[in-house]
């Protein structure tokens, strides 16, 4: 066992753990709600109970599972749900190379460890953390960023499988993943301090509104990139 930790993990500062777990903790109910939904959808689908908790332990994104699942349902071809989730996660793409430069010194496992961690939640927090640090890839930031994870995902997945099993008990009907929705709202509102961070904010929020319509939820991607793009370009002129 500590063999596999010092293999999927680097040394780390305690005191920016715990900071980590505290922080996400506060969190933990708009999780566990998502969860709970996305496992409740799972078996709605369909889906067998030991079907359901292969999937969910598996595919560690809600969007992704929720954007398969209707395509799974209705018997599309399997690299069709494989593009799909694709382009679902894309915008981790744009966190991952946020958050490169906190990361790239770490061995190959190690890095893929983090970014199967890596969650929207945990990216934003780890964002408003360490903002305006001039030092990258500290015990501290290692630290930090493994604390929010493993909550994080420990959460999610207890959650999920507790949905799965309750099944049809909390129909998606109530609506209750608005629930994660508004966490992240009350986690990113606190880090629009700069107008640069406003006008991504605002240019991602409108973008997505107006591409609701596009097919395999392509509208999440087009927008996170346009608000990073209009964020820098702005960053790039207030720092002129």
């Amino acid at each position: 066992m500590r063999r596999i930790r010092h293999l999927l993990m680097p040394a780390i500062d305690r005191a920016a753990l715990r900071e980590g777990l505290r922080d996400m903790s506060h969190l933990a109910v708009a999780i566990s709600v998502w969860g709970l939904v996305t496992g409740v959808a799972i078996v709605n689908r369909g889906m067998g109970i030991p079907m359901a908790l292969f999937f969910s332990l598996t595919v560690f994104a809600g969007t992704a599972q929720l954007a398969a699942l209707p395509l799974m349902a209705a018997g599309a071809p399997l690299a069709v749900v494989w593009v799909t989730a694709t382009l679902v996660n894309l915008r981790f793409v744009i966190f991952s190379a946020a958050s490169r430069p906190h990361f790239v010194h770490l061995t190959v496992p190690q890095r893929i460890w983090a970014g199967y961690l890596n969650g929207d939640l945990g990216f934003a927090l780890f964002s408003r953390r360490f903002d305006g640090y001039d030092t990258t890839g500290t015990p501290e930031h290692y630290g930090y960023f493994f604390g929010t994870a493993y909550v994080n995902y420990f959460v999610w997945h207890v959650a999920s499988v507790i949905g799965i099993i309750l099944g049809d008990l909390a129909p998606t009907s109530w609506g209750l993943e608005i629930a994660a929705t508004v966490a992240m709202i009350g986690v990113v509102v606190p880090m629009a301090t700069r107008w640069p961070i406003v006008a991504g904010i605002v240019v991602t929020g409108v973008l997505s509104v107006l591409t609701l319509g596009m097919p395999m939820r392509l509208g999440i991607v087009v927008s996170v990139i346009a608000g990073i793009a209009v964020a820098s370009v702005a960053e790039t002129v207030a720092a002129r």
